[in-house]
């Protein structure tokens, strides 16, 4: 949603077939052994691995939205921000630093973070991708994506109490071909990108896949003739599949990407100080006489923001994974797998914390990341019975690091009287985590009888979390360690107070275990009618915030929360597969759900950090429908209803500066309805040349963007809401064969503004808007 897309038709060697779309889960076991086994695929058809292992989308007993990698490529969807598009429940929403924020059926983490572990974690062919930094080159040359609603913890592991999102990459070939895609759109977009595979030798197959993407500046400045938001991306994956003999496969994936694209501005929206304590010295004084008269945006024009001049604020990510795969049949339908992985995720992100040109807050954040993840699993079939057993390991070494320049509410340091204020410009802070998490699981499957199946699953996770963090000085004579009297021959001297009184570097543990588990009955009307019901629980681990702590006890985790999710559901096909629907109902059971609130931190005010909230409750409902009615016409469609409520007391800070109890409150960026509709219409125009239109909708209802929202002055209620929003895009084009393809599309069609997000890190509160109207042109060649 957040740019212009590709359109091209990517990878058609490697589709499922031709028009293997989206849909929701079904369930295990045929009706009848010998149908199962004899039925011939039939259109629409999609096979997953949502269970660990190939199946029919409509065998499997959990809620799954499914698309091809051509279908994908048709609307434009090249990263996991764009699935909320295709897949009813599952929300896409930016943080001010960068970090993107995905949640399914209300269930999200937001953090402000480099290295924050999500609740709905990124997979690539069933290989994390731990924190969510690491998915932004997940989404190209694919085959298809699966989007697991629900906690998946019992097979994927914590940290998807949400659900878990997997893309199976395009694979090598036994047979050479070759393909490229160019894009040109508005704001001088351009997107290239390019495959090739082939045999290199006997039982030696490969793929090389490439991309880059640029685009021009597409936010304006409100106060003078400037523009933001330069896109440069350029990612490339090599995959090797060797098989030396019959049994034994292995799978070799080196991938890594590189962004330098600004980071979004903030649309700043109005004045609302961290600090509470009127300013007293002349360099808060002048802060808030520009904040308080500056002219802010009043429009719902995505364009429009602001950001101080002088600055770059070019980003500098980079991302390199190693990863194994090796499959062994050992006999007897058993199977050993083990799927190791290396990743290394470095990022720096220039932020401009208040939106505006006043040098009110400005952030430079680095972050280092290095994880390891093994998992090593038996899984067997037999006639009746499925069963998986297995472990899991992983290491993280998370560092992150802001260098921040302050000048606004909350850069003094009131003194008794008579005496005056004290000035700072500037802090550091530092969170350093290692984590070990070491787990075991076990999964399942019993068909009782043709009809007639059970499911059953258990992880147990044993996390160990070790955090060193401060705050620190930032080595300049203003700045805030400088000013109480530290000296400034120590670089990034901690000067948060300890409990012996001195200052320095706050080292902490949290150490938690947990059992995962997940049981499910499934019952086969007929062998494409299917009725299930779950009951799973799963949980997301712990974390430390980053926060300018003065005081040791202002550093404290937040402890890993749990989801007991009950589900109901059914799926169905009529009339020859013309007509394909499903739906589920879903209660969840939310306990000490993450989410960042605020904490009032003397002498800085009202700041952003990790709470918890105790308990909270989520229902609702979602249905999909496939239509084709007649040849060459292809309809979906997709809705969820949500129901998000905070049971109980919770106390927290309010975006306002006040604490509050939000017992009663929806859970933030919850909207109580989203819905997709997806049309094309592809029609024969000579022997060789064929034809398509199509166009989708997708939108959703209104929510608050953070807890507390609706609790401060008189009208300010709206202040932290995000509208609801429907955006349209459209597409046409022809193709030539089965080789090419030219495509004119468009994007927001109707240039609605809309906005994902509200944020109040600094003196102001703003929107992070979605990108405007769109439109563009698209070629594709397949050899």
């Amino acid at each position: 949603m957040k740019r212009a897309r590709i359109r091209a038709s990517l990878l058609v060697a490697t589709m499922l077939s031709p028009a293997a779309a989206f849909a929701q889960a079904s369930a295990a076991a045929p009706p009848v052994a010998a149908a199962a086994a004899n039925a011939a695929p039939v259109v629409g058809e999609v096979i997953v691995t949502a269970q660990k292992r190939s199946e029919r989308l409509r065998d499997v007993p959990l809620s799954i939205t499914a698309a091809s990698g051509e279908q994908l490529a048709k609307q434009g969807i090249t990263g996991p921000a764009d699935l909320e598009k295709i897949a009813p429940g599952f929300t896409y929403r930016l943080s001010q630093n960068g970090t993107p924020v995905f949640a399914i059926r209300g269930i999200g983490f937001y953090s402000e973070q480099v290295a924050n572990a999500p609740t709905v974690t990124i997979y690539a062919d069933q290989i994390p991708l731990p924190y969510a930094r690491m998915a932004e080159g997940a989404g190209y040359d694919v085959e298809r994506v699966e989007i697991l609603k629900g906690p998946q913890g019992t097979l994927f592991g914590q940290n998807s109490t949400g659900g878990a999102v997997n893309y199976i990459e395009a694979k090598p070939q036994d047979t050479f071909h070759y393909g490229a895609d160019l894009t040109y759109g508005r704001f001088n977009e351009v997107d290239v990108d390019g495959f090739v595979t082939g045999p290199i030798a006997q039982g030696l197959t490969a793929r090389l896949a490439i991309r880059h993407e640029t685009r021009d500046d597409w936010q304006q400045s409100t106060t003078r003739n400037a523009g933001s938001g330069q896109h440069d991306f350029d990612g490339a994956r090599l995959i090797v599949d060797w098989r030396p003999v019959e049994r034994l496969k292995i799978e070799l994936n080196l991938n890594g990407w590189g962004d330098t694209s600004d980071t979004q501005q903030t649309q700043a929206r109005g004045y609302l100080p961290v600090s509470s304590i009127p300013p007293l010295t002349p360099q808060t004084q002048a802060t808030a006489a520009a904040l308080s008269s500056y002219n802010y945006v009043t429009s719902n024009n995505d364009r429009l923001a602001d950001w101080d001049p002088g600055q770059s604020y070019r980003r500098n990510d980079k991302f390199y994974q190693a990863a194994g795969t090796i499959r062994y049949d050992v006999a007897g339908g058993i199977r050993l797998i083990s799927i190791s992985s290396y990743a290394w995720l470095k990022t720096y992100a220039p932020i401009d914390g208040d939106g505006t040109d006043v040098p009110a807050l400005f952030i430079n954040q680095h972050g280092l990341v290095k994880t390891f993840t093994q998992e090593v699993r038996l899984e067997g079939d037999t006639n009746r019975l499925k069963w998986v057993l297995g472990g899991d390991y992983e290491h993280d070494i998370a560092d992150e690091e802001q260098d921040t320049i302050i000048k606004g509410s909350n850069s003094q340091l009131p003194l008794p009287p008579p005496l005056p204020a004290l000035s700072f410009d500037g802090i550091n802070l530092f969170n350093d985590q290692t984590v070990d998490s070491k787990a075991v699981f076990g999964n399942l499957d019993f068909k009782v009888t043709d009809r007639f199946s059970l499911q059953g699953g258990v992880r147990y996770t044993d996390e160990d979390r070790d955090f060193q963090g401060c705050l620190a000085n930032n080595n300049t004579p203003t700045g805030f360690g400088a000013v109480l009297g530290y000296p400034l021959t120590a670089p990034h001297q901690c000067v948060t107070i300890l409990p012996s009184g001195q200052v320095g570097e706050v080292q902490s543990s949290l150490d938690e275990h947990n059992v995962s588990w997940r049981f499910s009955a499934s019952y086969k009307l007929t062998h494409d009618t299917l009725f299930y019901a779950n009951v799973t629980k799963g949980f997301k681990s712990g974390d430390y915030g980053t926060l300018p702590a003065v005081s040791y006890q202002q550093l404290q985790p937040v402890k890993q929360e749990s989801v007991i999710a009950y589900e109901v559901g059914a799926k169905t096909s009529l009339l020859d597969h013309k007509v394909e629907l499903s739906g589920a109902a879903f209660y969840d059971d939310y306990r000490n759900k993450q989410t960042q609130g605020s904490v009032i931190v003397e002498p800085f005010g009202n700041l952003p950090y990790l709470v918890n909230v105790p308990k909270s409750r989520i229902y609702g409902a979602e249905a999909d429908l496939i239509l084709r009615p007649f040849q060459g016409l292809r309809i979906t469609a997709g809705a969820t209803y949500l129901n998000t409520k905070v049971n109980g007391p919770a106390l927290v800070a309010s975006p306002f500066g006040a604490l509050i109890d939000a017992d009663g409150e929806p859970l933030p960026a919850a909207p109580k309805w989203q819905a997709q509709v997806d049309t094309e219409y592809d029609f024969p125009i000579n022997d060789t040349l064929s034809g398509f239109v199509g166009g989708a909708v997708s939108g959703r209802s209104a929510t608050d963007a953070a807890l507390g929202s609706r609790t401060g002055p008189a009208g300010s209620q709206d202040w932290f809401q995000v509208d609801g929003y429907a955006l349209l895009d459209l597409r046409a084009g022809v193709e030539i064969g089965k080789a090419y393809r030219v495509e004119i599309w468009g994007k927001n069609v109707t240039n609605t503004g809309y906005w994902n997000n509200v944020v109040h890190i600094y003196d102001t509160y703003g929107r992070l808007t979605g990108m405007p109207a769109t439109y563009g042109m698209s070629l594709s060649a397949r050899f």
